[in-house]
């Protein structure tokens, strides 16, 4: 009996420590939108972010962000946006961050924060074709996404010939239906829709470098916009992707929807024009 009631005192010791040392595992003092939440300004961006059938935070972001709310003790709220609302959304405090493969660029800089950089995009060319030089779409009707960054450049080259979507969604429409030649998109989409064998007759190529189109010379390194005063929950954040990059996680995650290892190797963090 008494060695029954030692070996209890020591179980129930043992959870005690337990219990503590995971709570000292939980950063203190961290300000976000609402107490002990993480907010998430959720765009629909497959395989990025998006909704599951249960309705739950899905995608390789959203992956990554569930990951990041376990590290810092915090219960994830997703608020499902439009795309144009995403970013406003964090800049108007309404949400902490916001998911859907965001390039960190210069212009998004001088109004908010961004966390380190997580993966790699590259520029992609969408035709029947499956053509990667730019110079086979001078003189076509082109299509691409409002906010990317080679949109001036595309302008600048096609000038009239080239049409700016609101989303992915709307331009690939067009593509399908034959309203457009050409998609300009990122291409890490396309080509995982192309291994599940859902593109139909179009392909998608990585675009070739062109010193026109800067874009198509130099990967995007996407990161979480955030807001710009929140430095605890920026730093945080980092602290939490770093873990991440360590463990191999976002390998992990990457591979789970089709990117391989590469899109991980994002180097020196760094703003793209």
């Amino acid at each position: 009996m008494t060695s029954f009631k030692h070996l209890l005192i020591g179980a129930v010791g043992l959870a005690m420590a337990g219990s503590a040392s995971f709570a000292q595992d939980c950063p203190t003092g961290l300000e976000t939108v609402r107490e002990g939440t993480l907010t998430v300004a959720v765009t629909t961006f497959a395989p990025y972010s998006f909704m599951d059938a249960g309705n739950q935070l899905s995608g390789i972001d959203g992956d990554i962000v569930n990951a990041i709310a376990e590290k810092l003790c915090l219960t994830v709220a997703p608020l499902v946006v439009d795309p144009a609302a995403a970013i406003q959304s964090v800049i108007a405090g309404r949400a902490d961050l916001t998911t859907g493969d965001w390039y960190r660029t210069v212009e998004r800089s001088r109004v908010m924060s961004f966390s380190d950089p997580i993966y790699l995009d590259s520029m992609g060319i969408y035709s029947r074709s499956g053509t990667a030089k730019v110079e086979d779409l001078v003189g076509q009707k082109v299509g691409t996404v409002q906010g990317y960054l080679w949109v001036a450049s595309l302008q600048e080259l096609l000038g009239d010939d080239l049409q700016l979507y609101p989303s992915s969604v709307n331009l690939q429409q067009d593509l399908k239906s034959g309203r457009i030649d050409f998609a300009v998109d990122g291409a890490a989409p396309g080509q995982i829709a192309m291994q599940r064998g859902e593109m139909g007759d179009l392909k998608v190529a990585i675009s070739e470098p062109d010193e026109r189109v800067p874009a198509s010379i130099q990967p995007a390194q996407v990161g979480f916009p955030m807001n710009r005063n929140a430095d605890g929950l920026v730093e945080a954040v980092n602290g939490a992707l770093a873990q991440l990059k360590e463990d191999g996680r976002i390998v992990e995650f990457l591979g789970k929807y089709g990117l391989g290892p590469e899109f991980a190797e994002v180097g020196e963090p760094r703003l793209v024009e």
